[in-house]
């Protein structure tokens, strides 16, 4: 393209809202580096993908858990992909099999819709996704300091319990409000060639 052409989201990557979760971790932390984030619940989808890319670029370790099957797990190439970014940079790629291993030792709980585009919502879907849930004791097997991130909207009672997304760990607020302030950025950097 003659022009830059910013992507919003697509199947396999969420970029802009990347650069506000990368925002929202160093606004809370002071710095990536060293941070280890547990990802719970629908790991194929574009939040997992690109959260284990920003993790692999940046230098912290992005550890996922959830369901068996092949509507759940992570499609082809995508952990060959980010173990080979990590093996560059300094981060770390984990696929866990249970919530507890993956949020072990966390500095941030995340989790994302079960309501995936173009996926039907079923009573079989909720209760495989269930052990995946981020409740207040997922939350406790995390640092003390841990926050919860969800990159919104959010069903309360299905990816996260009213508790953990309205309690004081959560940060969704700030995460979303920093959606605005990471795309404003990109936007004046692409329109002024300030780079």
């Amino acid at each position: 393209a003659s022009v830059p052409v910013v992507n919003a989201l697509d199947d396999w990557a969420h970029p802009m809202q990347m650069l506000a979760d990368l925002q929202t971790l160093e606004e809370k932390f002071g710095s990536l580096k060293g941070l280890r984030m547990a990802y719970l619940g629908d790991i194929r989808n574009n939040v997992t993908y690109d959260l284990m890319r920003s993790g692999a670029l940046m230098g912290f370790t992005v550890a996922v858990a959830g369901p068996k099957g092949a509507q759940f797990e992570i499609e082809d190439g995508i952990v060959e992909e980010c173990q080979a970014l990590a093996a560059a940079n300094g981060g770390k790629i984990e696929v866990c099999g249970t919530a507890a291993e993956a949020v072990a030792g966390a500095d941030v709980v995340y989790t994302d819709s079960w309501q995936s585009y173009g996926v039907k919502q079923t009573d079989e879907r909720i209760a495989a996704l269930m052990p995946f849930q981020v409740t207040e004791a997922v939350m406790k097997q995390a640092k003390a300091r841990a926050i919860f991130m969800n990159c919104l909207p959010a069903m309360r009672g299905e990816e996260q319990t009213a508790e953990v997304i309205d309690g004081p760990r959560s940060v969704v607020f700030d995460q979303a409000e920093n959606r605005l302030h990471a795309q404003k950025a990109l936007l004046y950097l692409l329109i002024t060639r300030q780079l």
